[in-house]
This record gives structure tokens, sequence and C-alpha cells, in this order.
């Protein structure tokens, strides 16, 4: 087994013990991030930095209407410390480690100053996006008592946007908008293809409620 096996593995055992799981963040979550993490990766990355970073991300957990759900990566990267201590990791790379799984989250606005930090934040909402980031959007509407969509006005075309109430308005709120924000040149092109596949998707759910995808959900 060479390093990076013995390391994923290792990775996956502590967080399998110690991670506060929900149906959209999960051990599966962790690992499609890691492999999306490789795909988009450039030889400038320390993989090993950004392999322990991809699995230690969401350590901390916090529902999506949790006050403090902004503070979860911070927390996430105060608890990683120890444990990236503890599988080898030097000074200088447990601090890459902490700074990218500080900097990943949507919510923390903090700036990925570092090759690994912008990876494992185009990595982590590449999984919102595409067959698994539909999933995983109604996962988690569900689990907050969210309706799908408002039958008088689906995709808000009279009144405010609402993704606290309707799933599907997060898709034009957040979803939609993730290509342009992407850091690295893979990730903004794996974006784009999912973004695709979801449009494709969307316009079968028009058809299914009776109501046309307006253009400004086409633009992405």
């Amino acid at each position: 087994m060479d390093i990076s096996a013995d390391l994923r593995a290792r990775l996956r055992g502590i967080v399998a013990q110690r991670m506060e799981t929900d149906p959209a963040h999960d051990l599966a979550h962790l690992d499609r991030v890691w492999n999306n993490a490789q795909a988009i990766a450039d030889e400038q990355a320390n993989m090993q930095v950004l392999l322990a970073a991809c699995y230690l991300h969401d350590l901390v957990n916090l529902p999506k209407n949790d006050p403090d759900r902004h503070l979860a990566s911070r927390k996430s990267a105060q608890i990683a410390e120890p444990i990236l201590r503890d599988l080898g990791l030097d000074d200088p790379a447990i601090r890459l480690a902490q700074h990218a799984i500080e900097a990943h989250s949507y919510s923390a606005n903090i700036p990925p100053r570092s090759t690994e930090a912008r990876i494992l934040r185009d990595a982590d909402r590449l999984d919102a996006l595409g067959a698994i980031g539909i999933a995983r959007c109604f996962v988690v509407a569900g689990a907050l008592g969210r309706t799908l969509y408002d039958p008088k006005d689906p995709f808000a075309e009279t009144r405010e946007l609402d993704d606290l109430t309707y799933a599907m308005d997060h898709w034009r709120v957040k979803l939609l908008t993730l290509p342009k924000d992407m850091l690295t040149e893979g990730g903004r092109d794996m974006a784009h293809k999912r973004v695709s596949q979801m449009l494709g998707y969307l316009e079968v759910f028009a058809e299914e409620i009776g109501h046309p995808v307006p253009d400004n959900w086409k633009s992405t």
C-alpha cells in the first residue's frame, strides 16, 4: 500500500468515528470531494495536504439553518490540528491543511490563499452540482422541512427568491451561480458541465409542472 492509500485509509477510519453526518455530508461526500480534488489538481498541489483536508473539512457539520454554521469550517480546522499531527504531518503541512479546511466553506467567506485551499473549495462545491448535487439539494430540503417549489410561481418571476422555504429557489440563489466562482480551470470546466446536466433536468421538471423555465435561470 502506498503512502497516499495508507493515509486515506487512516483518514476514512478517523472520520467514520468522529464526524457528525447527515445524508448530504457523509463519508461518501468526502470520497467524492477527494475524487474531484484529484481531477482538478495541478502539479503545484501538495497532495498529502490536499488529501488530509478533503477528509477532515467537515469534522464539524452544522445544519444550514444553524446560526453558527459560518463557524463550522474554523471549528473543523481546530479539531483537525491534533489529528494531522498524529498522522505525521509537519507544522507547515498542518497549517496548509487547516487553512484549506477553513477556507472551503461558502458561508465562512474566507479567501483561499493557497493552491490546496483553492482546489478543496472547488472540489467541495462541485459536489453540489450535477446528478449528485440535485439529490443532495432535495435531501437537505426534505430534512429541513422545505417545500419543493412554489406552485403559484415556481421560478420566482413575480416574487423574491426564498431558498429557506423552497428547495428549487436554492438552484437560482446559489447552485447555478457556482461555475463563475470556481477558482481553478479544471473546477470551472467541470462545474459548467454539471450545471448543463442540471439545466437538462430542470427542463424536464418544468415540463412536468407545466411552467416553462425563464431565460434568467438558463444563463450561468
